[in-house]
């Protein structure tokens, strides 16, 4: 009798390398009912369609499980803003919060930003000219900075809300500690703290911030009151910065790993708009999404029912051969299809931030590359071990 394959992320070498194992699950089941109260989603039409198609975000719609739920205890949402981020609500008031919020997170703000972060990276490149690693350098504190100027958040509190975050991004990963949960639950009530107190400090001093903008938001006397503002920047900082570091880490790895690849981008450097592309599709931040089924969904022939929990896996669609061809493994930057990835997620819960971390990542690589002509690897690759926000912890390089 063969053995039943099932989605194992905590098997040896998941987090090094998860897309062999991606492959195994593509081709045996690709719409998995798993035994710990979940199905796992493999394939690239099938996400991309679950992306798109009206499901929930919020787990009030779950049934129950009994082996799920002896499991996850309370709803990770909890650990970060209360439940009130743009993340974790379903329409209306999903669509509501993203309308307030894009009136100041528009293109021209983002594009906007555009010298501060070339500076930044400058910066950043110069305290690499005599090598060191790439995410201490750059990767990592170039999205909280430029997260944490576009709020004007107070400087005083830069590195207490560096660390409280780190502690809250784990609130996106599967949760087993009793301890982390508890650890996290404090660093939310702190960064809430802090948040509040800095909206304070705006309503009574505004400046040209994106904290100042978020307070002033309103549409037809709509506005954002302080328990969801709190939750919308909690979640900036949440989402939006170790997922940039991924994207900056990982594409720079996949530059070492394949020599042609980085030699193409230095002879033709406006390749460097599709390159983002093809590094979010190659390796991407956010291994996987979730949907909570409000009614029985029929994905490739299996029907998955009302209240299921259901992982998307966008990282193994990246690569689904079936969708990209025989070379679904390989990096090409000059893939011409490569914007069809699923890493900035589909549908009404698309990215909010997709054109600020697309830019990050532009200028950021871009920048080392043009500016290192002698750029290598010069060590082991370190991963940081994490199962859904997967990427290099460590990138030691020459110049």
């Amino acid at each position: 009798m063969t053995e039943m394959l099932l989605f194992n992320p905590f098997m040896p070498g998941f987090t090094d390398d998860p897309y062999p194992h991606y492959r195994e699950l593509r081709d045996a089941d690709p719409v998995q009912e798993h035994p710990m109260g979940f199905w796992f989603v493999s394939r690239h039409d099938e996400v991309a369609d679950l992306l798109r198609a009206n499901l929930s975000v919020e787990q009030r719609h779950l049934a129950p499980h009994p082996v799920r739920d002896s499991i996850r205890g309370e709803g990770e949402a909890s650990l970060r803003g209360g439940g009130l981020s743009m993340l974790d609500r379903d329409p209306p008031d999903h669509t509501r919060l993203r309308r307030l919020v894009s009136k100041v997170f528009t293109p021209r703000a983002i594009e906007g930003l555009r010298p501060r972060i070339t500076e930044l990276v400058d910066e950043a490149v110069d305290r690499l000219s005599g090598g060191g690693d790439v995410v201490a350098e750059l990767a990592f504190p170039l999205p909280f900075a430029v997260i944490n100027e576009m709020l004007g958040m107070p400087l005083a509190d830069a590195e207490r809300v560096r660390d409280l975050t780190g502690t809250l991004v784990r609130s996106l990963e599967p949760i087993a500690d009793p301890d982390l949960v508890s650890r996290i639950r404090d660093a939310d009530a702190e960064l809430s703290a802090l948040c509040r107190e800095a909206i304070a400090a705006k309503r009574a001093e505004p400046a040209d911030d994106l904290l100042t903008a978020l307070v002033r938001a309103e549409e037809d006397g709509d506005v954002l009151d302080d328990d969801e503002l709190v939750a919308q920047v909690v979640l900036l900082y949440v989402a939006g910065h170790e997922t940039t570091v991924n994207l900056i880490s990982n594409g720079v790895v996949a530059l070492l790993r394949h020599p042609d690849q980085l030699r193409a981008l230095r002879e033709t450097p406006e390749l460097i708009g599709n390159a983002v592309e093809e590094f979010l599709r190659y390796d991407s931040p956010v291994q996987s999404g979730r949907r909570v089924t409000t009614r029985p969904v029929t994905v490739a022939d299996r029907e998955i029912p009302a209240g299921s929990f259901v992982l998307l896996g966008q990282a193994s669609a990246n690569r689904d051969e079936r969708f990209w061809g025989p070379d679904a493994d390989t990096l090409r930057l000059d893939r011409r299809d490569a914007r069809l990835h699923v890493s900035f997620g589909a549908g009404p819960h698309h990215c909010l931030g997709a054109a600020l971390a697309r830019m990050e990542a532009q200028v950021a690589i871009g920048r080392l590359v043009a500016r290192c002509p002698n750029l290598a690897q010069a060590g082991e690759i370190e991963w940081n071990g994490r199962i859904n926000l997967r990427g290099a912890a460590r990138v030691p390089v020459s110049v």
